[in-house]
């Protein structure tokens, strides 16, 4: 359960939440961009707002993830289907026991092409999937998230692989990245434009992607190639197998629908520390 909001249908609405807990998923790198394992609960502190906060979970990589493969159809992305779909594939490859994924298709409707499960096969139907219509990405993230914050896993994860301009959702992008950190979900953004996308329109879209992934603690991916893309998807998947996940109860829950900005911190020199940058608290319904 999490302290977060709950998405309803106005972008200025309040988020309903059932929890008191602040969830972060951590990736720990060396300075040579290694995984470090072997850190316990005592080498953490987490901050909110600057105050130090005690931690009351702590579990080490081999906690299980749920993760959601967002597949970019819409009509711009005529050129880069097959290239996602074995980018998809070479995911579910990495997948331990206990690990879930779904696959959904995104254009100008969100289809659950596959649904979660720790298979390494997908069914027939994503050889199917053809470009068409427009792009819904934050109505797909949105979806993504809200059904990841049903999942029991603490880990939970969303892939995108999109060209990042969309077109005809009805949430903004701040409502879908509210969606994602009130369900406590890292987001890995995989910028499929093609290198000819005019220039302005690129840095627009990949402002967004960029955006998603910073917030919540994830990473943006830029690859030229289907061999980048494939190498890129099995990164995140290894990256979501070595992460360490805490968790803490704020001393007093401050309804005021503000952000909270979050810190961790590790005693180890030299080490990279990536995690969500803060929530947004609930607001009381009446005010």
């Amino acid at each position: 359960m999490l302290l977060f909001l709950y998405v309803s249908a106005q972008d200025d609405e309040p988020v309903k939440v059932d929890t008191s807990l602040v969830v972060l998923n951590a990736t720990i790198r060396d300075n040579q961009n290694r995984p470090v394992s072997g850190l316990s609960q005592k080498d953490f502190k987490i901050f909110e707002d600057g105050a130090p906060q005690p931690i009351i979970l702590f579990e080490t990589e081999e906690s299980p993830f749920a993760a959601v493969i967002l597949i970019d159809t819409s009509g711009s992305m005529e050129e880069r289907i097959s290239i996602a779909r074995s980018a998809a594939i070479n995911f579910l490859d990495g997948l331990r026991i206990d690990d879930m994924a779904a696959i959904y298709r995104f254009d100008s409707k969100i289809v659950r092409v596959q649904d979660f499960s720790d298979s390494h096969d997908v069914v027939d139907k994503i050889f199917d999937l053809k470009a068409q219509g427009q792009t819904v990405l934050n109505d797909a993230v949105l979806k993504a998230a809200q059904d990841l914050s049903k999942r029991p896993e603490k880990r939970r994860a969303i892939i995108v692989l999109s060209d990042g301009a969309d077109t005809s959702s009805s949430a903004s992008s701040d409502k879908a990245l509210k969606a994602a950190l009130a369900g406590n979900v890292t987001i890995y953004s995989v910028d499929m434009s093609t290198i000819d996308t005019d220039g302005l329109m690129r840095r627009q879209s990949q402002g967004v992607l960029r955006n998603f992934a910073a917030k919540t603690g994830g990473a943006f991916v830029s690859t030229e190639n289907g061999r980048a893309l494939r190498d890129a998807l099995k990164s995140i998947v290894d990256e979501l197998s070595v992460q360490y996940t805490l968790a803490y109860e704020p001393a007093k829950i401050k309804h005021d629908g503000k952000w909270h900005a979050l810190e961790l911190r590790v005693s180890r020199p030299n080490l990279t520390i990536r995690t969500r940058e803060g929530y947004n608290a609930p607001r009381d319904a009446s005010k």
